[in-house]
C-alpha cells in the first residue's frame, strides 16, 4: 500500500489546457464595432488597451517593469505627433534569458464611415497572446517570457521599433515569436516564417505537434519580392537587431485590410487549432 501511495504521488501533474472559449470571446470583443477599428491614438484603441490590460490583471500576469503601459511617440511625415502605447507584461522563468512573444493590437480605424475591425488582423494574434500568457501563468517557463501587445504596427511597425530601442534589455532577448493574422485560412495551413534566416529553429519547429493543421515554411527569402515576409510585421525590428524570430501567420485572404475582416468571417475551429499549434511551438522553443 505504501508503494502504491508513492507511485500515485509521482504521477506527472496534468498540464492546463488552452481556454478556447475565452480565446473566442477575446477575438470577438477586440473586433467589435465599439472598438472602432483600434487605430493608434483613438478612443477605440484606448478601449482595446483597457480590455487587454484588464485581462492580464485578471490572469495575474505581472506588468513589465511595474507598468503595463509603455508609451512612445510617432512623428508623421506631415509633422503630426501621435502617441502610441505598447502593453507589456512578463512571466519570470528559470533563467534571465528572454523570449518575447508579440502581437499588435492596433488596426486601421474608420475610413469613409466604414469600421475596419481587423478580426484576423490582428485581434486574432492578440487573442492568441492572451491565451498563451494564461497558459504560462500556470506553467513556469524555462526562459523569462515577455508578452508584448504592440501598438501602431500599421503604418511602420512603430511599437516594435520603440521596444527594441532598449539595448540593455535586448542583450537578454534570445528569440521573438510574433503572431499576426493567425485565424483565417481555408486550407488548414499556417506558416512559420524565419527559418531561412535562422536555420537552427527549423528542426525544433518540425517536431511540433500540429494537430490537423499543416505547418509550412518559407516566405522569408529576398527572391520572393512582396511575398518575402521578413519585414512584414513586428518581428522585423527584432531581425534588424540580429535577434532570431519565428513569425506565425496565414497568407493574405479576401478580407485582408478590408472592412469585411469581421468576427463573423473567422473560421473558429481553425483559429483554436492555430493557437494550440503556436502554443505547442513555444513550449518546444522554450526548451532549447
Amino acid at each position: 500500500m505504501i508503494l502504491i501511495g508513492i507511485q500515485a504521488c509521482m504521477q506527472p501533474k496534468e498540464l492546463p489546457t488552452l481556454n478556447t472559449n475565452q480565446l473566442i470571446n477575446d477575438i470577438k470583443t477586440l473586433s467589435a464595432d465599439d472598438m472602432q477599428g483600434r487605430l493608434v491614438g483613438t478612443a477605440g484603441n484606448a478601449k482595446a488597451r483597457d480590455y487587454i490590460t484588464k485581462r492580464l490583471i485578471d490572469m495575474t500576469v505581472p506588468a513589465f517593469e511595474e507598468d503595463y503601459n509603455h508609451p512612445f511617440t510617432i512623428t508623421r511625415r506631415n509633422g503630426d505627433v501621435v502617441n502610441g502605447i505598447n502593453i507589456i507584461s512578463s512571466i519570470k522563468g528559470e533563467m534571465d534569458s528572454i523570449i518575447v512573444i508579440s502581437a499588435h493590437y492596433d488596426h486601421l480605424g474608420v475610413r469613409d464611415s466604414l469600421i475596419f475591425n481587423g478580426a484576423d488582423d490582428n485581434a486574432s494574434g492578440t487573442g492568441g497572446l492572451l491565451a498563451i500568457a494564461d497558459y504560462f501563468s500556470k506553467v513556469k517557463p524555462k526562459h523569462t517570457l515577455i508578452f508584448a501587445a504592440f501598438d501602431a504596427e500599421e503604418g511602420g511597425l512603430n511599437g516594435a521599433r520603440a521596444f527594441v530601442q532598449d539595448s540593455i534589455l535586448l542583450e537578454k532577448v534570445k528569440l521573438n515569436v510574433n503572431m499576426d493574422m493567425i485565424s483565417n485560412n481555408d486550407s488548414n495551413e499556417i506558416y512559420a516564417v524565419g527559418t531561412s534566416h535562422y536555420p537552427f529553429l527549423k528542426p525544433v519547429l518540425e517536431t511540433v505537434d500540429t494537430g490537423e493543421l499543416t505547418l509550412s515554411f518559407g516566405h522569408d527569402t529576398p527572391d520572393l519580392g512582396y511575398n518575402d515576409w521578413t519585414m512584414s510585421s513586428d518581428h522585423g525590428p527584432f531581425h534588424e537587431k540580429g535577434i532570431p524570430f519565428v513569425y506565425f501567420g496565414v497568407e493574405d485572404h479576401e478580407h485582408y485590410h478590408k472592412a469585411t475582416d469581421e468576427f463573423e468571417t473567422i473560421p473558429q475551429e481553425f483559429y483554436k487549432k492555430s493557437v494550440q499549434l503556436i502554443l505547442n511551438a513555444i513550449i518546444e522553443l522554450d526548451k532549447m
